[in-house]
């Protein structure tokens, strides 16, 4: 990704979607910014657009983690699940959103004219970028050491926290990995450990995220941990049952989240 996009916009399609040289930003997903806006909580938004509350809260927590922005606050508990709203950066993706809907008639050309919508296109290109990984985190490469046969990027993530990944030399250059880079940091739930934030104990990963815990998907086998981190970013853990008893993880606890920088794949939009 070029942190100065000049990416044409785009054609118009109906139901409203933009297709661009990035992809298509899918319009699901910004029918669900839509419907929290108007809903002002998860389930009712889920409800609204016939998606189910699972399927949503992870869209939710996708968004916030690709937009690099917090997109959607919520507050978890209560009647209906705790309510929801969208940040200032949010409401301008809808506002920017209703304002291309109302130019979707038009010529592209004239569409052009209307004022500077790169930053909201961008946000939605991210917000259509689709992963088999649980957790991609956008960041700006802070650094980059070459170690012959690989590199080490270091990357500064929306909020602050750093995560340092190890790739091989060849993708460095293939990615062009530079400071100043944007790229997305792309992590499966599996992978990543989980210690009780008071818990000193020394291990062989380079990065340790922590935060507190959000939200606990019990299966029977294996359970879904999520972590809200500083800025706004969200992190998905799959741990066994056993080790969520073992921890007596509950929403509130402080948690840190342990990643192999070899375990961090890095990618860009070109």
């Amino acid at each position: 990704m070029h942190k100065h996009d000049t990416h044409p916009v785009g054609e118009f399609r109906a139901p409203f979607a933009l297709a661009t040289d990035a992809g298509e930003i899918s319009p699901r997903r910004l029918a669900l910014l839509k419907a929290i806006a108007e809903c002002g909580s998860i389930s009712g938004a889920a409800k609204a657009i016939g998606m189910t509350y699972k399927a949503a809260w992870d869209a939710v927590d996708a968004m916030n983690n690709l937009a690099g922005t917090v997109l959607v606050q919520s507050q978890h508990g209560g009647h209906g699940g705790g309510g929801a709203q969208l940040s200032a950066a949010g409401t301008k993706v809808i506002d920017d959103l209703k304002r291309l809907q109302v130019l979707q008639a038009r010529f592209m050309n004239q569409l052009k004219t209307e004022g500077d919508l790169d930053k909201s296109l961008a946000v939605m290109r991210r917000l259509n970028m689709r992963s088999s990984a649980r957790n991609v985190l956008w960041g700006t490469v802070d650094s980059v050491l070459d170690g012959g046969v690989s590199s080490e990027v270091n990357v500064r993530l929306s909020g602050g926290d750093s995560l340092h990944a190890i790739v091989t030399r060849e993708s460095a250059q293939e990615l062009a990995l530079a400071p100043g880079s944007e790229v997305q940091a792309i992590i499966k739930a599996s992978w990543i450990i989980l210690a009780l934030a008071e818990d000193t104990t020394r291990t062989s990963a380079r990065n340790r995220l922590c935060g507190s815990v959000t939200r606990i998907v019990p299966g029977e086998v294996n359970a879904e941990v999520v972590l809200a981190l500083a800025g706004g970013n969200t992190l998905a853990v799959i741990i066994t049952r056993q080790s969520l008893d073992e921890l007596a993880l509950i929403e509130g606890t402080q948690v840190c989240a342990l990643i192999k920088a070899s375990h961090i794949i890095l990618g860009i939009t070109s």
